[in-house]
């Protein structure tokens, strides 16, 4: 291939890649090459597609300067190339217009002597004006002069259109934008409709008419038209740089529609892109509808800011930011309007800095049910005769008010406090303290009844917030007692407060050895209640502790009947069921339907939900398990929510019911958010895979942006990386593919350890693959050379081995045959030492079978086909000797046609009568052998039997 020859290609490999900065800099890489060549035609062509490339990876400015280069060859020295480009030379004036309007250091009258060179030139081409009228209508619309701009419109609108007009997308996209702006808005949805209705092929499009409709749909009442297009084009135009501009009318949009959180984070995605803005207007509208956006989340919380050449990484208050944004936007329209001599742009960035919520709330978001309020919210803990402790512990339903009775004295409101303590209603136990504290607070008690309130104190801090001041309550109880020489109520506020130290973790062995030491004395000293939960208290510090074996021992110490207390039964056997559960034991399940029983009986609200979800992670069938939430979110607290929905959607996944799954997961991320919890992103990723098994692919991907975002903030890298690997999916059934390529690529280099080589080599080989089938073959080949040598230094032979032969493949449809014959030539020496190994498995002989097809189809292109046949001797046996019977069939067929390339028509005939026989009929193997089998009767001189062969499979002539 000579040298011009491998430019070209690699030119049509650039204009093949999608727009962005990688498009980018490998033109700019390939124009220098391309200058040291000294070929005119190839310098114009490239610089054409140069102004292309540059408009729509986001960096217009750089398009002015290949314009005005190819205008001047064009003119100095006009050659039959140019003749060819002449119509997209015109049409690249529309860009120039464009982009000389955003940029403010351009003179005013600089753009209008580019308008009035583009309409000399459409006119000396006999071309329509209805372009050139309107784009003289966009800088009158740019400056403010609203009575040049109806002027233009009406020319524009009343001039016939030609070829050079815009498409039938952009042109009525500038309309409902105009309309819009002017307050004509059902016409601006009535001109759109049947736009929409058809067919879109514009780059731009239909992203950009979606997105200027979203004020007219608001303000018609259009809104699930208006949420729909808002999800759908910011879908399309998130991952382009050169869409700023557009992502700052969405984030207005999120703002004014009361979705605050979801502005938020559009702002947090995209506000690196201000450091790189496509130019100084887009940067203005995007930071005036960000800074609107960060003033309605409250300014204390952060936005993180990526590091830039002149600042680092940071976490920036809201206030401060929006304060600095707006600055930025101010800043920048005064030297729009300085330029044009207008007050206009002031005047918009002024209007977009004043954006608010205003109307109804229209919900947007895939992942939260309703506008999240944040509460506090906290979840109980207790000393051991209080709410249990452990995994789904939360707030207890509220009960009916208790009955004090109004002559109940000190000792009485005690005893019904710790009956209501005992039987796990905190709100009754708060209740009943209260009136005492009303009535006999500082009114000279005994020390023993100041002591027990002291010791009730602890008990009524059930939030686990107040964990240290419950500690405290129970030191001083616990000298009060010992004050008072009652040795029992000391040693069961001592096992109290040793679980109280081991849930704070802070002192978790001595609370362990205070907890132990008050079971061996209340052995000596207690009732059967107190011995049954002594012992239960050293379970729940060793649960603390998660020593589980010892804490089963602990219970198993506990009488069944909890010591003639039905309710710390219940307490017991619910601890049972989650430290079988953290053993992972065959009886955690019969556990969890004796808590379940218990609960039941009882009617203790908490532990059965509790109880009960502990059934449904433990419940073969998924039907059950289903059930089983069910029963929990029936009696669930508040506190128990999330972990009832999360495990029901979980089991509606096991069995197939991801639609379903959809709706408790969306509840618990949204009670996760108004909890203020960071266990939201870790939900919203679940939440993003049942959509994606519910076959709602864009609900998935917008779902998956967030959780990475959300996992990516909270450090968890590997699951932020699952994550994407999952939006990589989702993005290639949507058939985006370039967001799925980016992602890819930030996996493989996050994945750069040499620990994580095998997952790098999967990530690189899937990135060919998405590649390959989209018909980006040389890139594909790139990567499947990538992936070998990752698998290579992972020691992973057979899938190096794969991908070398794919890489192989995507050489030689790249048109790249030398490439392909030396990429066969690593596919022989790696399938030469593979096969020298003996007691090789199915899966090595099916990589070194489809190796040698590799080697041949190469080998057959590159007019080599005596090699091609020779590689493929034996290799069908072989591989249906492992029941690869399709890839068996494959090879045969592909040997019937290397026969035919060799003049071997009677060899051909044999082996292709006998590979037909055992096809099915009508497949694509069967109609290439039968296609194969009569040009090989056709070779022998019996064409009616060819014919007949043609006419029994339906092929042509």
């Amino acid at each position: 291939m000579s040298s011009d020859e491998d430019l070209w290609r690699v030119l049509r490999e650039v204009s093949n890649m999608p727009y962005g900065a990688g498009q980018i800099a490998a033109l700019e890489q390939l124009l220098r090459r391309v200058d040291a060549a000294d070929d005119r035609e190839l310098a114009f062509v490239t610089r054409m597609q140069g102004t292309t490339v540059y408009i729509y990876g986001g960096e217009p400015a750089k398009s002015f300067v290949t314009f005005s280069w190819c205008l001047a060859e064009f003119d100095r020295d006009p050659q039959p190339y140019h003749a060819r480009a002449a119509r997209q030379l015109l049409w690249h004036f529309k860009y120039m217009v464009n982009g000389l309007l955003k940029f403010p250091e351009v003179p005013l009258d600089r753009t209008r002597a580019v308008l009035d060179d583009m309409e000399r030139r459409y006119r000396a081409g006999g071309h329509s004006l209805q372009t050139v009228h309107k784009h003289r209508f966009m800088v009158a619309d740019h400056v403010g002069d609203a009575e040049a701009a109806a002027h233009w419109y009406r020319l524009w609108q009343t001039t016939p259109r030609d070829d050079l007009s815009d498409c039938a997308g952009c042109d009525p996209t500038t309309q409902v934008r105009y309309f819009a702006d002017t307050g004509r808005h059902a016409e601006a949805v009535a001109l759109a409709e049947p736009v929409l209705a058809g067919r879109l092929n514009c780059p731009e499009q239909p992203q950009a008419i979606m997105t200027t409709l979203l004020v007219p749909y608001l303000r018609t009442g259009r809104h699930d038209e208006a949420r729909n297009a808002h999800r759908e084009a910011y879908r399309r135009m998130r991952g382009n740089l050169a869409d700023l501009w557009e992502i700052g009318d969405h984030v207005e949009f999120r703002t004014v529609t009361g979705n605050e959180a979801a502005a938020l984070e559009l702002v947090e995605r995209h506000l690196d892109w201000l450091d790189r803005a496509p130019s100084p207007a887009a940067a203005m509208h995007f930071a005036a509808a960000a800074s609107a956006a960060l003033r309605q989340v409250d300014g204390a919380l952060t936005v993180y800011r990526r590091a830039a050449a002149d600042r680092p990484a940071a976490d920036v208050p809201a206030a401060r930011l929006a304060d600095e944004l707006a600055e930025t936007a101010t800043a920048l329209a005064a030297r729009f309007d300085a330029r044009n001599g207008t007050t206009h742009q002031s005047e918009l960035v002024a209007h977009r800095l004043a954006a608010r919520p205003a109307g109804e709330h229209l919900p947007l978001s895939a992942s939260l049910r309703r506008r999240p309020v944040r509460p506090a919210v906290g979840t109980t803990v207790a000393g051991g005769d209080g709410p249990a402790v452990g995994p789904g512990s939360g707030v207890p339903p509220s009960p009916p008010p208790v009955e004090i009775p109004a002559d109940a004295g000190p000792e009485q409101l005690l005893d019904l406090a710790e009956q209501r303590w005992r039987r796990h209603d905190q709100d009754g136990l708060r209740t009943v303290l209260t009136a005492y504290d009303e009535r006999f607070a500082g009114a000279g008690v005994s020390p023993a009844t100041a002591a027990r309130r002291l010791e009730l104190r602890a008990a009524e801090l059930g939030d686990d917030t107040e964990v240290p001041v419950a500690i405290e309550a129970n030191r001083a109880a616990l000298t009060a007692y010992r004050d008072l020489g009652d040795e029992v109520r000391a040693q069961v506020v001592t096992g109290r407060l040793g679980v109280l130290l081991a849930v704070a973790g802070e002192d978790a062995g001595e609370g362990l050895t205070l907890a132990s030491t008050a079971a061996e004395a209340l052995d000596r000293l207690g009732d059967d209640r107190l011995r049954a939960a002594a012992h239960d208290r050293v379970a729940l510090a060793l649960m603390c502790a998660q020593r589980w074996t010892e804490a089963l021992a602990a219970l198993d110490r506990v009488p069944a009947d909890g010591g003639g207390d039905p309710y710390l039964a219940a307490r017991v056997a619910l601890h049972r069921v989650q430290v079988l559960d953290a053993l992972e034991s065959p009886e955690c399940r019969e556990a969890a339907e004796e808590a379940r029983r218990l609960g039941r009986e009882l009617g203790l609200g908490e532990l059965l939900a509790a109880a009960c979800l502990a059934s449904a992670r433990t419940a073969d069938d998924p039907t059950d398990a289903v059930t089983a939430c069910d029963e929990a979110l029936a009696v669930a607290p508040p506190g128990m929510l999330v972990p009832a929905r999360v495990t029901r959607a979980r089991a509606l996944m096991a069995a197939g019911r991801a639609g379903e799954a959809v709706d408790d997961l969306a509840e618990a991320v949204t009670l996760c958010v108004e909890r203020g919890t960071e266990g939201d992103a870790f939900l919203r990723w679940e939440l993003a895979n049942a959509y994606r098994v519910a076959g709602r692919l864009g609900e998935a991907a917008e779902v998956a942006e967030e959780a990475v975002l959300g996992l990516d903030r909270l450090g968890a890298q590997a699951e932020a990386d699952r994550c994407r690997h999952l939006l990589a999916d989702v993005y290639r059934g949507l058939g985006e593919i370039d967001p799925a390529l980016a992602l890819l690529a930030q996996l493989a280099e996050n994945l750069d350890g040499p620990d994580n080589l095998p997952h790098r080599a999967q990530v690189l080989e899937e990135a060919g693959s998405v590649l390959y089938d989209a018909d980006r073959d040389a890139q594909a080949a790139q990567r499947f050379a990538e992936a070998a040598q990752a698998y290579r230094l992972a020691g992973h032979r057979v899938d190096e081995l794969r991908a070398r032969r794919r890489e192989a493949y995507a050489r030689l449809w790249a048109g790249d045959g030398p490439a392909a014959v030396r990429a066969v030539e690593t596919v022989d020496a790696l399938a030469a030492a593979l096969a020298a190994e003996p007691d090789q498995e199915p899966v090595v002989t099916y990589e070194l079978a489809l190796a040698a097809e590799a080697g041949a189809r190469v080998l057959a292109d590159a007019d080599r086909p005596d090699e091609a046949l020779e590689r493929l001797a034996g290799v069908p046996d072989r591989l249906r000797s492992i029941e690869a019977f399709g890839e068996a069939a494959q090879i045969d067929v592909l040997t019937g046609d290397l026969l035919l390339r060799l003049d071997r028509p009677a060899e051909a005939e044999h082996l292709l009568r006998r590979v037909l026989g055992g096809l099915p009929t009508g497949s694509r193997p069967a109609q290439q052998a039968a296609w194969l089998l009569a040009r090989s009767l056709d070779g022998l001189g019996r064409s009616d039997e060819a014919s007949a062969v043609r006419a029994e499979h339906d092929l042509d002539e």
